[in-house]
């Protein structure tokens, strides 16, 4: 489980840094800019859920020894 957490991290960060590339820094809120931002948002609450996940099993890998 911990291989497919990393390997699902290392896809989102990834995602994060297209998408920033992506981006036009002078309209970001206008066409394609703003599907990058969404991508950017997207792809951060995928990292902080697989963290809370990730914690999560450690305490109940903790609680149960």
């Amino acid at each position: 489980m911990k291989i497919f957490t990393n390997i699902l991290l290392f896809i989102a960060i990834a995602l994060i840094v297209v998408n920033i590339f992506l981006l036009d820094f002078n309209k970001p809120f206008e066409g394609n800019s703003m599907i990058a931002l969404i991508g950017i948002a997207a792809s951060f609450c995928a990292v902080l859920i697989l963290m809370i996940f990730r914690m999560s099993k450690k305490i109940e890998d903790q609680l149960k020894h």
